[in-house]
């Protein structure tokens, strides 16, 4: 078993969407803590999926939030937090949902997220006049396990309405988005909040185990947590040029406690094929 190193601690998780579901377990196991789960406070006011509040900080920022929020709100000193984005890959036309999990250990000063990037996700959208195509989406994306949410016309409509997880929810939600539809259309997409969406819940967990990784990096020096790579030095030598490339010259780790210093050459090998050389292959 792994070190535990927040055993019979306290660490808050400020949620009101279950994602005590995914990081509890994990994360109780793998540190010896207990999640303590706060969802008095409304997490929409930091922006929702559905875009009738929008996310005005960065996906780290509002992590810390929310930590914040929870930390106020209980009084203690550890919290973690989740928060996830969707939009599309950056090089190819497909969903792209990243989550992050951080954790912000006040007492010590310390804070490390564990990331999850994946395509695995039924992240999807339609607009369609027909309720049989409206079935077939739902069918698609994983209904009713997967929740829906209906707006009448387009995305940015205020009307809407969520959580639908039945088909006679379904089809009362989609006649009555019809009827307040100027166009004749409704606007359907994935309900992406966690409790919502079991495909994102497991991305959740795949950034928690991500983050206790990370955890899990001891310092050589004071064997603190949380010893992981904290810069890249790019400019590993070409193999037939000799110059600088793009690919890692060196990585650089630091301990947040001792301040210890640890670098690693070579991670990539001691030379970059030419592919990576802007001389060879301008």
């Amino acid at each position: 078993m792994e070190k535990q190193i927040y055993k019979n601690r306290k660490i808050v998780l400020l949620t009101k969407h279950q994602k005590e579901e995914a990081i509890r377990p994990i994360l109780e196991e793998a540190t010896g803590c207990t999640i303590i789960v706060e969802s008095s406070f409304d997490t929409d006011k930091f922006g929702t999926f559905s875009r009738d509040i929008t996310r005005t900080k960065s996906q780290l920022e509002t992590a810390r939030l929310k930590i914040k929020e929870g930390m106020l709100l209980t009084g203690l000193e550890i919290g973690i937090a989740s928060e996830g984005s969707f939009g599309s890959h950056p090089f190819i036309p497909a969903p792209w949902n990243i989550e992050l999990v951080l954790l912000i250990d006040q007492q010590e000063n310390f804070e490390l997220y564990g990331i999850h990037e994946s395509g695995e996700t039924n992240f999807a959208q339609l607009t369609t006049a027909s309720f049989n195509e409206a079935v077939n989406f739902a069918k698609k994306i994983g209904f009713p396990e997967h929740f829906l949410i209906i707006r009448p016309d387009d995305s940015e409509a205020a009307q809407m309405i969520k959580g639908i997880n039945n088909c006679d929810w379904l089809e009362e939600a989609f006649a009555l988005s019809t009827a307040n539809s100027h166009s004749g259309k409704v606007f359907i997409e994935t309900d992406m909040r966690a409790h919502a969406n079991p495909t994102r819940m497991g991305n959740i967990r795949k950034a928690t185990a991500d983050l206790i990784s990370k955890l899990h990096n001891f310092c050589p020096n004071c064997a603190a947590p949380g010893f992981i790579v904290s810069e890249r030095i790019q400019g590993l030598p070409c193999e037939l040029c000799g110059l600088p490339s793009d690919l890692v010259l060196k990585n650089i780790s630091k301990c947040y406690k001792c301040s210890h210093v640890l670098e690693r050459l070579h991670p990539n090998g001691q030379f970059a094929a030419a592919q990576y050389c802007h001389f060879c292959n301008p």
